[in-house]
């Protein structure tokens, strides 16, 4: 099994989904042995966001400068990476209501008709299905426990849906939230977390579940 560990945080060992991608990762591997893992760090390691010169996947069009030819070995060598795993694991805060532009550039990287999804006569049909998904949510406040903090939030939501049209349907959710909220707050979510890891890293990849998203 090869599993895609993934952290987007730019606070390093003060991140708090570094810490839970890191703790799912472990669980994972301890429940599935023989488990072979890949890391991607996107706040050392990130790909630049789209421009005319990286978007050879989209267009078809050779490459007709160096610069072009390295944006698209970069955006295959993404692609590839992301297809070869049978479960993601992406740590994602929550930064500005949203994911990290970091997080961001890498789902337009691997976001490619005919690898990941494709167009036909009755709408999109997604590529990267059998795939088993887990995002580890980490949020300074509560916005899972109100009509209001759900309109804020376009993190999980946004996460699901792309993956979903990519046609991944076994998306998980490992979530802290409160954690800026004060040391009691930010205990009872790590709780919560650790929770969410265990059954996770004891129910078997591929396997659709109904996953909690705010």
């Amino acid at each position: 099994m090869q599993l895609l560990h993934i952290d987007s945080a730019i606070t390093g060992e003060q991140s708090v989904s570094r810490e839970l991608t890191a703790r799912t990762v472990a669980a994972w591997k301890a429940s599935h042995p023989g488990t072979s893992v890949q890391y991607l760090d996107l706040a050392k390691d990130a790909p630049s966001h789209l421009s005319a010169d990286s978007l050879g996947f989209r267009t078809g069009q050779a490459a007709a400068t160096e610069v072009q030819r390295q944006e698209n070995a970069l955006s295959e060598a993404l692609v590839s990476q992301f297809l070869a795993a049978d479960v993601i694991v992406i740590g994602a805060p929550l930064y500005n209501f949203s994911v990290p532009s970091q997080l961001k550039a890498w789902i337009d990287r691997i976001a490619q008709a005919g690898r990941t999804f494709k167009y036909t006569d009755k709408g999109p049909v997604g590529l990267a299905g059998g795939k088993t998904v887990i995002v580890a949510s980490s949020r300074g406040g509560v916005y899972s426990t109100s009509e209001g903090g759900q309109a804020m939030e376009h993190q999980e939501s946004y996460l699901k849906v792309v993956f979903g049209f990519f046609g991944i349907t076994d998306v998980r959710f490992v979530r802290a939230e409160g954690v800026g909220m004060g040391p009691d707050a930010k205990a009872q979510a790590f709780g919560n977390a650790d929770r969410d890891i265990q059954a996770h890293a004891a129910t078997a990849a591929n396997q659709p579940q109904v996953a909690e998203v705010a």
